[in-house]
């Protein structure tokens, strides 16, 4: 049975699961996107997209986004304890994962977390964050990705790999013809670039939608 994600949930708790760079500054900046030529680690955009969690590894790991972005939760007598908000995005029941986890293994998660937490968890590298609540639809979204990410540079796995997470992020399912399109190139120059850890990416990424 699917369930739709209970976000409400969060929002009514005032949960923070989204953060934007806080000290990288942002080589173009618009009303819509910032740009960040160099890509930035500091952006952590929690169930932007359809995507739910498939893995443990994904579980624990937004475990430690959660509690990096929450820290001054556990100043307020009144907030809610961490440990009741992981109960509830590993119950199945609630929409964002996809497995049963049993009470043993998520106590143990829970107790790395809490033990080890609160620094910048290791995070994928973003160029383009586009602005909340902005018009653009999700095929405006990707022209921009083609035309910031393809323009002046050269087809390597960076650019490859930055228009995968784009297209997740919108749950679009990854092609080598969508990347192709977005970088404006053959499928051909894809192939060449495509190494065997991005291949495994892609599975991952399309697994998740």
């Amino acid at each position: 049975m699917s369930h739709e994600r209970n976000i409400k949930w969060l929002n009514d708790r005032r949960v923070i699961y989204r953060r934007d760079p806080w000290s990288d500054v942002p080589t173009v900046e618009t009303p819509y996107y910032k740009f960040y030529e160099k890509g930035t680690h500091q952006c952590y955009h929690l169930f932007n997209s359809t995507a739910k969690i498939t893995t443990y590894r994904s579980l624990k790991w937004h475990f430690y986004v959660l509690y990096f972005l929450n820290q001054d939760m556990h100043k307020d007598e009144n907030a809610l304890p961490f440990f009741m908000l992981f109960k509830f995005i590993a119950n199945k029941d609630n929409g964002f994962v996809t497995f049963f986890i049993s009470d043993k293994k998520l106590e143990e998660i829970i107790r790395d977390v809490l033990t080890n937490g609160g620094e910048p968890p290791v995070n994928k590298k973003r160029k383009i964050i586009f602005k909340p609540w902005t018009p653009l639809t999700p095929e405006d979204k990707m022209r921009i990705v083609g035309e910031l990410i393809g323009r002046s540079r050269r087809i390597d796995e960076e650019a490859i790999y930055q228009c995968m997470l784009d297209l997740n992020e919108y749950g679009k399912k990854i092609t080598v013809g969508r990347v192709a399109g977005l970088l404006n190139c053959s499928t051909r120059t894809i192939h060449r670039n495509m190494c065997k850890e991005l291949n495994k990416e892609k599975q991952y990424l399309n697994n998740q939608l």
